[in-house]
């Protein structure tokens, strides 16, 4: 048999894989890159955007949220596409330093072109490039993992959840600071730069990674096997009930922030941009992750086993829980009053937590809960949840929106809508997940039985 010339399955040993590092360090500078743009793109389409003849061409407030949502909602579409080439033809890391590449090109886009065609075309190669290589890096994670180090994968992907938020908390203080500085080739010139430098990071980290070959035309017939297609249907059951975690989770970004508007922004001697406020989510991931990984589920697991499922479910109610806080701000606003920014730290402190608790246990569980050839598909299913969740979000303000402006959910019963909503669907979830059959499957190591292949 011909000499590969990577590993195509994960060598016996109990110790976290070798191609860690490099994952977290790609991770971390391509979040930095993502939130970084997203964070600043709205601010640009509203005030720098610029026509072809040289002059200002910006949008209404109303037009630049659309389109954000209609890329946002793009970009968790796009990762079906990466599972289907990766498990079909590429396999996962072409997948993923090919469409790094486009990625990369979309982000120079925005920095070089401020016009309307610059943003078109910008936003339409990183909606691809981000949104197919999400699937493969999420599900690369895990085929990095054999039998007798999976006892280390929870602990992993909380760590990329935590590479995830170093990205992200440092991106969305630095960029909106950049774009009102010097602009948006600097803006968007810096995260180009650090998807740039995460693309050569996973690729510097080759021979280190498990090649999980891309199973072909086998991949198409286990994606219809009778078995497949029933583990499928009820993992998409529980991505149903999980869209609504994101639902409420993704207000953070919009609705959180025009609530930051009409409060003091002046907290801890510091005047913060309500769009900055979104920081803190990331910043309290970073000791959070640890805390919870380390300390609060074996405490917990001692009185209550934290299965994934359970960890979901507990997330979704702490995630109903944190909207009793915006809606009480709402009153207070309602009352003529200007309660303080700190108020919302707080709401972002139990956002965190169920974000913690639910997020990455739906990370986890996906991976090991999907056959061998299809965790890459199944990866991108679980990103769509997340697009489902934006969709509810943004069909129910269609729905409230009456034709004087106006919203049939004015103030605090917008924030109560959303709570009792998940609230309603954390009590369909739970005899749906009680009676979830769990079934792990973990990738062969080398000389395992099933052959590496398999």
């Amino acid at each position: 048999m011909a000499k590969r010339e990577y590993l195509t399955a994960p060598l016996p040993s109990p110790k976290m894989p070798g191609g860690i590092p490099y994952i977290l360090t790609n991770e971390a500078a391509e979040r930095f890159a993502f939130y970084g743009m997203t964070s600043i793109l709205v601010v640009f389409m509203a005030n720098y955007l610029m026509g072809s003849d040289g002059t200002l061409a910006v949008m209404t407030e109303v037009k630049a949220r659309k389109w954000f949502h209609v890329f946002n909602g793009a970009v968790y579409l796009t990762p079906l596409i990466g599972a289907l080439l990766s498990d079909i033809w590429l396999g996962k890391y072409r997948t993923i330093v090919a469409f790094s590449v486009v990625y990369c090109v979309g982000l120079g886009l925005l920095a070089l072109d401020q016009t309307r065609l610059g943003l078109a075309s910008g936003l339409v190669l990183i909606a691809l490039g981000s949104g197919v290589i999400k699937s493969c890096v999420s599900a690369n994670v895990g085929d990095q993992f054999g039998k007798q180090n999976k006892h280390l994968i929870s602990k992993m992907y909380s760590w990329f959840y935590f590479s995830i938020n170093v990205g992200a908390c440092i991106s969305m203080l630095a960029c909106p600071w950049l774009l009102d500085r010097y602009g948006p080739r600097v803006g968007f010139g810096v995260p180009a730069v650090l998807m740039v430098f995460a693309t050569l990071v996973f690729i510097l980290g080759k021979w280190k990674y498990i090649h999980i070959p891309p199973a072909g035309k086998k991949m198409v017939e286990e994606v219809f096997d009778r078995d497949v297609l029933k583990i499928l249907g009820r993992l998409c059951v529980i991505y149903v009930f999980v869209a609504m975690f994101f639902a409420l989770f993704y207000q953070s970004q919009s609705a959180w922030v025009l609530q930051a508007e009409n409060m003091n922004l002046k907290w801890l001697g510091i005047t913060w941009l309500p769009a900055q406020v979104q920081f803190v989510n990331s910043f309290f991931l970073l000791p959070m992750i640890p805390f919870f990984t380390y300390v609060l589920y074996p405490v917990i697991s001692k009185v209550f086993p934290l299965t994934p499922l359970r960890k979901i479910g507990l997330g979704m109610f702490v995630t109903a829980a944190c909207f009793v806080v915006p809606a009480w701000i709402e009153i207070q606003i309602s009352n003529g009053g200007k309660p303080s920014i700190g108020w919302q730290f707080f709401a972002y402190l139990l956002l965190t937590a169920g974000e913690i608790l639910a997020s990455i246990a739906v990370l986890e569980f996906s991976y090991t809960q999907a056959p061998k050839k299809v965790k890459t598909l199944v990866m991108s299913l679980y990103l769509l949840s997340i697009s489902l969740g934006n969709w509810f979000s943004a069909a129910v303000n269609y729905f409230i929106q009456n034709e004087d402006g106006t919203s049939k959910l004015p103030g605090a019963s917008y924030y109560w809508f959303f709570a009792i909503a998940m609230l309603v669907t954390l009590v369909l979830y739970i005899p749906v997940a009680r009676f979830f059959p769990v079934k792990e499957y973990i990738q062969d190591e080398a000389g395992a039985e099933a052959g590496a292949e398999s």
